[in-house]
C-alpha cells in the first residue's frame, strides 16, 4: 500500500522564525489527544486511487485505505466535504499522516446499533454476504448469522438469490463481549406484511373495484397483488363463460381490476371477480336463442367429451361428442374440429337456470343419408371397401362417413357361418342397396341379390314330383334339410325318409349323404319345399322295372307266349294227389 508523501517546499529557507515555529506546531503531535480506539468524526480532504484522506479535526490528517470500505458504493460517494466515521488504527504517524481505519468504526458503531436494537426490537440493515452451515453470514456492521429458518416467510428454495441483497432483519440474539449475533428476516417480513395486511383490509368493501397485478396463475385462477396482500380470483368468475382457462383471459404481472366479492381479516381471504364488471349475458339468454336455430361460433377449447362454442362474448355452448359427425363411430373432437376455428352450429336446447346451451353441429348439415337416399334409391348399385366383419355380417363403406350392413344372409345364396368364408376386411366388393332408413341410421345392403332370385328360378324351372339330387345339410327330430342347389334347401320330414319306421333320423341317415328325393310340395311365396326319400326311391325303381321290361317285351316271340301259356296249364299243383285220397 503506497501513502502520499508531502512534497519538500522549496521555500523552506526563506522562512521567518515564526513561519517555523507555526508550522512545527501545526505537525506537532501529542499521544495525550488522541488515543487508540476511540471513534472519530471527520470530513473527506479528496480521495486517491488508494486512499481517503480526511481530516479529524487535529493538527494532521488521517488516511483511510479504500479496502476498509466494504461497499464500493458508499466509498463512490464519498466527495470533499463528505462527513464520515473512523478510528486510529497507528499512534505513529505515516508519511506525517495518522492511519485511520474506517471498518473498526463500522464495527465499534455496529455494536452499539446492535445492542439498542436487541434491546428495544427494531430492525438492522445488513447484506447477506454468504451461505454457511444452517444458515447465511450477514454484514451489519460486523458478521452476525441468519439461520435460514428466519431467511423468509417461507422455506427457502433459492438460497443463492438472497446472497448480494440488503435487507432489514430484526436482532434475536445478541451477546456484546463475544458479539456473537442471530438475526431473523422472517421477523421483519411478518410485520411488513401485517401493516400492510391492515392497511388493504381497512380500504376494502364489497362491490368496490381494486386495483392489482396478477401475481400468479392456476388450474383454478389468478392470485391478484393487492398490494402486499394477495386475493383469489377464481376461474369460475373471470368470465361468464365456461371451461376457459385463466391463461386464456390473463398473464403474470398484468395490471387489472377486480370486484372485491368477499374477504375475512381473521382468516386473511379475499374473493375476487372480474367478469362482475360485465353485465351477465345470461340473463335474456332465452330471448336471444331458441332450440332449431342455425348459429354462428367460434371454438373456444375441445375436450375429450366434446367441444365448446363461443357464441358471444361470455356465452359458451357445447357440442357434445355424439352431435359433432353423423357417423355411427364416436370421433375425438380434435380430429374434427380446431380451437379458434368458426364453425355454424344447431341450437339443441336452451336452460338458462343451469347456464347451459347444447349444441349440434352434425344437425347444422343436411342428413348424409337423407343426401344417400336422394342420389341413390333403393336398388341403386354401390362399390365400397368391407370395413370391418361381424358374427352377423360385414360392413361395408358406401361413401365417405357411411357404411352399410350386409347381413350374412345376404351375403351369398349359400349357407354360410361366418361372413369371413367370403370376404375379407379391405376387399373392394359391390352390392344393392336394401333400404335406407334415416331415424335409425342404418343402410343394408345385399351381394346375393345382383346374381338374381335363385328361387324364383328355381320354382319356374321345377315343380312337384321331380326328382332332384340332395344332400343332407341337417338333421333333426322331425327328419333332414337337404340341399337341392347352392342356396336353395328343402325338408325332407321323417316320414318321407325311407320305408321303414325310424326313431330318429340319424339312425339311417348322416350329414353329407347324397341321396335322390322327389318334390311333392313347393309354396313360392314361402320359400318352402318339401320332398321324398322313400317316394323317389320307389318312383325310380317303377321306372327302372317299365324300362326293364320295355327292354324284354321287344326280344319275345309268339311262340314264347304260347309256350309259357301252355305251361301254365300244364304244370300239376304240388300236394294235389294227398288231397284227392283224402277225399
Amino acid at each position: 500500500m503506497t501513502e502520499p508523501t508531502k512534497q519538500p517546499d522549496r521555500d523552506d529557507a526563506r522562512m521567518s522564525s515564526e513561519d517555523y515555529e507555526h508550522l512545527l506546531d501545526r505537525y506537532e503531535y501529542s499521544t495525550k489527544e488522541i488515543t487508540l480506539g476511540k471513534v472519530l468524526k471527520g470530513r473527506v480532504i479528496k480521495r486517491t486511487p488508494t486512499h481517503v484522506l480526511i481530516d479529524v479535526g487535529f493538527k494532521t490528517e488521517g488516511l483511510i485505505p479504500n479496502e476498509e470500505f466494504t461497499d464500493p458504493e458508499v466509498l463512490e460517494a464519498l466527495e470533499p466535504g463528505s462527513e464520515i466515521e473512523t478510528m486510529l488504527e497507528k499512534t505513529d504517524l505515516k508519511d506525517g499522516y495518522l492511519v485511520l481505519s474506517k471498518r473498526k468504526a463500522d464495527a465499534v458503531r455496529a455494536v452499539e446499533t446492535l445492542d439498542q436494537a436487541f434491546e428495544r426490537g427494531t430492525p438492522v440493515s445488513g447484506i447477506i454476504v454468504e451461505r454457511t452451515k444452517g444458515g447465511f453470514n450477514v454484514d451489519v456492521g460486523l458478521t452476525a448469522f441468519l439461520p435460514e429458518s428466519h431467511a423468509d416467510l417461507r422455506p427457502v428454495r433459492d438460497g443463492a438469490a438472497l446472497i448480494g441483497q440488503t435487507c432489514r432483519f430484526r436482532v434475536i440474539k445478541f451477546d456484546r463481549k463475544t458479539e456473537n449475533v442471530v438475526l431473523s428476516r422472517k421477523l421483519v417480513l411478518q410485520d411488513e406484511r401485517e401493516k400492510r395486511k391492515r392497511g388493504v383490509f381497512g380500504s376494502l368493501v364489497k362491490g368496490e373495484k381494486v386495483s392489482g397485478r396478477v401475481k400468479s396463475l392456476t388450474n383454478f385462477g389468478a392470485f391478484i397483488d393487492l398490494g402486499g396482500i394477495e386475493g383469489l380470483l377464481h376461474v369460475s368468475d373471470i368470465t361468464w363463460g365456461k371451461g376457459a382457462r385463466p391463461s386464456d383471459h390473463l398473464t403474470v404481472g398484468q395490471d387489472i381490476e377486480v370486484v372485491v366479492l368477499d374477504f375475512n381479516e381473521k382468516t386473511e381471504k379475499i374473493s375476487l371477480g372480474l367478469k362482475q364488471l360485465t353485465p351477465d349475458p345470461w340473463t335474456d339468454i332465452a330471448e336471444k336463442y331458441q332450440a332449431g336455430q342455425k348459429v354462428s361460433g367460434k371454438v373456444s377449447s375441445l375436450t375429450d367429451f366434446g367441444a365448446f362454442v363461443e357464441l358471444e362474448k361470455g356465452v359458451e355452448g357445447l357440442v357434445h361428442i355424439s352431435d359433432l359427425t353423423w357417423s355411427r363411430k364416436l370421433i375425438h373432437p380434435k380430429k374434427v374440429l380446431a380451437p379458434g376455428q368458426e364453425v355454424v352450429v344447431t341450437i339443441l336446447d336452451v336452460n338458462p337456470q343451469t347456464k347451459r346451451i347444447s349444441l349440434g353441429l352434425k344437425q347444422a348439415s343436411p342428413h348424409p343419408l337423407e343426401t344417400l337416399r336422394q342420389q341413390h334409391g333403393v336398388g341403386a348399385r354401390i362399390k365400397g371397401p368391407v370395413t370391418s366383419l361381424t358374427d352377423f355380417g360385414a360392413f361395408v363403406e358406401v361413401e365417405k362417413g357411411i357404411e352399410g350392413l350386409v347381413h350374412i344372409s345376404d351375403i351369398s345364396w349359400e349357407k354360410i357361418k361366418h361372413p369371413s368364408e367370403k370376404l375379407q376386411v379391405g376387399q373392394e366388393v359391390e352390392a344393392i342397396i336394401l333400404n335406407i332408413d334415416v331415424d335409425k341410421q342404418k343402410v343394408s345392403l345385399g351381394m346375393k341379390q345382383l346374381e338374381g332370385d335363385i328361387w324364383e328360378e328355381f320354382f319356374t324351372r321345377q315343380k312337384p314330383g321331380d326328382i332332384v339330387k340332395t344332400k343332407i345339410v341337417r338333421l333333426t327330430d322331425f327328419g333332414a334339410f337337404v340341399e337341392i342347389v347352392p342356396g336353395i334347401e328343402g325338408v325332407v320330414f321323417t316320414a318321407e325318409l325311407d320305408e321303414k319306421k325310424l326313431e330318429k333320423p340319424s339312425d339311417a341317415f348322416a350329414v353329407g349323404d347324397e341321396r335322390n328325393a322327389k318334390i311333392i310340395k313347393m309354396n313360392p311365396k314361402a320359400k318352402k319345399i318339401s320332398l321324398s326319400f322313400k317316394q323317389a326311391q320307389y318312383d325310380l325303381q317303377k321306372q327302372e322295372f317299365q324300362r326293364f321290361m320295355e327292354s324284354q317285351n321287344d326280344r319275345m316271340t309268339f311262340g314264347d307266349i304260347m309256350r309259357d301259356q301252355l305251361k301254365g296249364f300244364m304244370a300239376p299243383k304240388k300236394g294235389t294227389k294227398k288231397e284227392d285220397s283224402h277225399d
